[in-house]
């Protein structure tokens, strides 16, 4: 075996092994389980304190075991660490107290499964948080409402994976769902909700009165004295300063009388992150604005020059962190003022504590959130339909198999363990930033199989291309790999720069399908160019000469272009068909996930739990004819009994309508209206406008791509395809939905991740065909354009049709057996796929074609000198460069 297999190999391995690992434990594991096997050291000692843990939860001491372990170890000084877990790294960590809540906490996260499942498939906890402050106006109101939900999503939702649920619930107010949280071993994750991340930067005096008893973190009023040279002034505070003894761990008071008014606030401050001091201490650095950093510099410099005179006394200058009314730091300057708009916020942080402190740091609220209750919430999918989606999900991924291994036999073998292994890692590097599986996500996934099929697909045709010509299995493995790689990175590269874009300018769900996308790129070109290469060239190694099993697609000659002015003329008229459809329904189009509605919460018969069901509830809503209704069981923390959440849309006398059907339908339920409120939407029009904005800034940088790489006209064509994908994909959906009752012609959440995976299909489909396009305009110099785009798209045709065919099996599995959100989702795809396939030859070649006016010598005369990719250099001077051009044809 070669050494350049053996490195492949080796490579794959790695990559592969790493994202295997990172998604252990698969599943939850209850924490009361996990943690009777986890102890490392002192196993039968550790098994007495689990079972005194156990009977304080028994007689109601503690609510959970998790609580019970935490608490006994705080009562009788115990460390859990040294004694129990030595295997866990906390020897950084000296305080006791602050070790044993770390080593709990990373103990409950290893009971959890790496990849968490989303609100539809597990539920989760929520919130409900209130403004506390009263608002001068309305405006005042809504505009802080909307600040606050902002902060909240940055704050749980940075990346956009994490699939949380937040919106408003006027006036004043806020819920938060989150998937995977569990309140009642870990209450203080509610903390980075409710904590303002107030920060202020407050001068210290070194006056000599004595100062009062204070208790940390709370200010003591004090009397002054005004004739007393000594005596603080009304204007300052007395405040304590907790330092921790590194080698001990033991934590002393210092007393500090600190400014009341600050000399700069949290404003100044443009990003913070976590950073490790040499000592290994956890600090905050902070970089600032260009105004920030103007007054840190003039707050610092003034403070440089009262040190100077304050060393001669035996005493220092201090400026004081004040974070939500705690004092975290008092520190003089060591180098002079600081200048470069980057300081660091000093403390006893440990890594977590760091952590989270940055986040807040980064979306400070100006306000108080007020937590009025928590409680855990059911899985918003019932029963049945998650169970219908998943299989409809694993159907869909075997029939891809299924149809690779009969349609390349030994080729399809090697395409699906690249595809399989593709998936680990994909699923591996999601788990490693922390998202969320939702049912749409495996939709999506198994989507994201028939896509990854893609290259493999364009390689085998190109193989099959050369074997015809009549090349050994060797030559023809090595020749399609060198022709199709180009093809392979520019569709990569352009659907590069949409995922890239997304995730610069996208907003929540917006950036976490950019994050996803970016990730199954890279993935999938990993995939079919190392593993599938070097399985590959270990088959044809051994003596394999049949790599490819069928051929029932032979070149055609149809004359495409011949076709394209009625074709052109006909879409069109559909989209404008999809316009005037959208624009006639669009006040049912949009669902509760965009434009809010109303919440009734009902409390039920605890006895009659297994008579309603989310199931039971959604088929009386659809026989009833109710609209779109989504309901979810909610447990108040603290509270045995359940209750029925049940959100609709706001129409006059819908709410009263739905509770009086329910009443009928369930009556040994015993259903009582709890509460009402108005809720807001879950996808703000804000998210809605930044997709917007976000792809139309990504299809500008894919025309530059384009144009840089190949030719304008070949950008044009590429974009003007992709607005038109877009566009009839989702009218002919509403169509299908709001006019024949096909699916429900109603955008949810999740649709918006559906639409962005057209963007990402229809571009790649559409480099495919322009690639080869390019290509025969080198190999055919006499050949007119027209030709020359008909020969590209026949011998690109095989390609075209089998990936078509292997997403729409999977998604046509989904959309036909799918339930609910799957279906829908699905649907917009098969239309996507369809529509992808047709604009690649039908819109993308003529537009390139009436750009050039029908002259391939326009587009020699307007064709950019095209960077060359580096494996490009030794084939190129293979190529025979155009001669003189044939006649257009118009």
């Amino acid at each position: 075996m070669k050494g350049s297999i053996v490195w492949k190999l080796i490579f794959a391995a790695v990559v592969v092994g790493w994202a295997a690992l990172s998604l252990v434990p698969v599943q939850d594991t209850p924490f009361e389980e996990f943690i009777e096997v986890r102890p490392t050291d002192n196993v039968e000692e550790f098994g007495l304190l689990l079972e005194r843990a156990k009977a304080r939860v028994d007689d109601g001491t503690d609510s959970t075991l998790y609580l019970a372990i935490k608490n006994i170890a705080q009562e009788e000084d115990i460390d859990l660490y040294g004694q129990y877990f030595p295997d866990i790294d906390l020897i950084d960590v000296k305080n006791l107290e602050k070790r044993n809540d770390i080593l709990m906490h990373v103990l409950l996260q290893e009971s959890q499964g790496k990849l968490k499942k989303g609100l539809d498939l597990q539920g989760g906890v929520a919130f409900t948080l209130r403004i506390d402050e009263d608002a001068e106006s309305e405006f005042e109101a809504q505009s802080r409402l909307e600040d606050a939900i902002d902060i909240m999503s940055e704050r749980v939702n940075s990346l956009g994976v994490a699939e949380p649920v937040i919106r408003a619930v006027p006036p004043n107010g806020i819920e938060i769902q989150l998937p995977g949280v569990n309140l009642k071993d870990n209450p203080d994750a509610k903390d980075i909700f409710v904590k303002p991340a107030r920060l202020e930067f407050r001068r210290v005096h070194n006056f000599e009165t004595p100062m009062p008893d204070v208790k940390p973190g709370t200010i003591k009023s004090f009397k002054v004295n005004p004739r007393d040279p000594n005596s603080p002034t009304a204007a300052y505070e007395a405040m304590i300063l907790e330092r921790e003894d590194k080698d001990t761990g033991e934590i002393t008071e210092e007393r500090y009388w600190v400014k009341k008014i600050p000399e700069a606030t949290g404003n100044i401050i443009d990003s913070a992150s976590p950073y490790i001091q040499a000592n290994g201490v956890y600090s905050i650095s902070v970089d600032m604005t260009s105004e920030g950093g103007e007054a840190f510099a003039n707050i610092t410099t003034q403070m440089d020059d009262e040190d100077k005179q304050l060393r001669s006394m035996g005493k220092r200058a201090l400026l004081a962190s004040v974070l939500d009314g705690k004092l975290y730091s008092a520190v003089g300057l060591n180098d002079g003022p600081i200048l470069g708009g980057r300081a660091q916020i000093t403390g006893d942080f440990s890594q977590r504590e760091a952590l989270e402190l940055s986040n807040v740091l980064n979306n400070p609220l100006e306000f108080e959130l007020v937590l009025e209750e928590m409680y855990e919430v059911g899985p918003s999918l019932a029963a049945d339909a998650r169970e219908a989606s998943i299989n409809a999900a694993m159907w869909g991924a075997g029939a891809v198999v299924i149809f690779m291994l009969l349609y390349y036999g030994l080729s399809g073998i090697v395409a699906v363990i690249s595809v399989v292994l593709n998936l680990i890692i994909v699923l591996g590097v999601l788990a490693s930033v922390g998202a969320t599986l939702t049912l749409p996500g495996v939709a999506a996934l198994v989507l994201t199989i028939g896509m990854a099929v893609d290259a493999n697909i364009l390689i085998f045709e190109r193989i099959r291309e050369e074997l015809t010509a009549g090349k050994s299995a060797k030559s023809a493995l090595q020749a399609g790999y060198d022709k199709a790689l180009s093809t392979i990175v520019d569709a990569n590269v352009t659907t590069l720069i949409t995922a890239v874009i997304l995730i610069w300018l996208g907003r929540e769900a917006v950036k976490g399908f950019g994050v996803t996308l970016a990730i199954g790129i890279g993935s999938s070109m990993f995939a079919a160019l190392i593993i599938s290469r070097a399985l590959l060239e270990i088959v044809v190694s051994m003596g394999a000469t049949k790599l490819l099993l069928l051929s029932l697609w032979k070149e055609k000659a149809i004359n495409f272009m011949g076709f394209r002015k009625p074709a052109f003329a006909v879409s069109w008229c559909v989209v404008i068909l999809g316009v005037i459809a959208i624009a006639t329904h669009g006040h049912t189009i949009l669902g509760i996930d965009f434009k809010g509605g109303s919440e009734v919460v009902l409390e039920f018969n605890q006895d009659a739990r297994g008579d309603i069901s989310v199931a039971k509830i959604y088929d009386v809503a659809e026989q009833n004819d109710l609209g779109e209704v989504q309901a979810v069981f909610q447990k108040p923390i603290g509270n045995a009994n359940e209750r029925l959440s049940v959100q609709m849309d706001s129409e006059e006398e819908r709410p009263d309508q739905v509770v009086q059907v329910l009443k009928e339908a369930f009556p040994n339920a015993e259903l009582t209206e709890v509460s009402r409120n108005v809720i807001g939407a879950s996808v703000s029009s804000a998210v809605v406008r930044n997709a917007i904005e976000s792809v139309a800034i990504a299809l500008i940088g894919i025309l530059l791509y384009v144009a840089l790489r190949f030719e304008v006209g070949f950008g044009v064509g590429a974009v003007v395809a992709t607005v038109h994908d877009v566009l009839m994909s989702i009218g002919i959906y509403v169509i299908l939905g709001q006019v024949f009752g096909i699916g429900s012609g109603q955008f949810s959440g999740p649709m918006v991740a559906a639409v962005l995976m057209i963007v990402g299909y229809s571009i790649n489909d559409t480099i495919v065909v322009f690639d080869r396009i390019r290509e025969e305009l080198e190999l055919n110099p006499d050949k007119n354009l027209m030709a020359i785009i008909n020969l590209a798209v026949n011998r690109t045709l095989s390609r075209t049709v089998l990936t078509s065919v292997t997403t729409l099996v999977a998604a046509v599995s989904l959309w036909i057996f799918g339930e609910g959100i799957v279906s829908d989702f699905a649907l917009v795809f098969v239309i996507g796929i369809l529509t992808g396939t047709f604009s690649s030859i039908f819109i993308a070649s003529p537009v390139f074609y009436w750009w050039h006016k029908g002259d391939r010598k326009h587009v020699v005369e307007r064709e950019l000198t095209r960077p060359a990719y580096e494996w490009e250099s030794t084939s190129s001077s293979s190529r025979r460069k155009p001669g003189p051009t044939a006649k257009a044809e118009s």
